[in-house]
């Protein structure tokens, strides 16, 4: 009767991380990510005065993790970070509008400010596409 019991007992957990490992766990439900997410993104990076997050990008599992401020090099070659925001920009709601911004960009590419991890204080440029 013990055996059996042991056996059951190992065929739940075995159940149980398969369960987990196949992402058909708590995972599945979209609040329990978000909030795995944001647990992941408030113990990875430091925030500032003004409650951003800041840091490297290459440690972001996902666009949704990144870190309000992303560290970058300048155009000089002064390191600072770059708002996730100006990185992301305008977001298109439609194909055309994606078409539209695509067409509006010069081919050159543009500048965005170089930020000091406060956020606010600008110390440099970033330049995005382009030569």
């Amino acid at each position: 009767m013990k055996m059996y019991s042991n056996g059951v007992i190992l065929l739940i957990f075995v159940a149980l991380m398969i369960s987990v490992s196949s992402g058909s766990g708590l995972s599945q439900y979209p609040n329990v990510k978000n909030a795995m997410n944001q647990i992941h993104i408030t113990s990875l990076y430091p925030k500032n005065k003004n409650g951003q997050t800041y840091g490297s990008a290459a440690y972001a599992t996902s666009p949704e993790t990144e870190p309000d401020l992303i560290l970058a090099t300048g155009v000089d070659g002064t390191e600072g970070y770059l708002l996730k925001k100006d990185m992301d920009g305008e977001q298109p709601k439609t194909p055309e509008e994606a078409i539209a911004i695509q067409n509006s960009r010069s081919p050159d590419g543009w500048d965005i400010p170089l930020y000091d991890k406060d956020g606010e204080t600008v110390i440099g440029v970033f330049h995005v596409g382009g030569k």
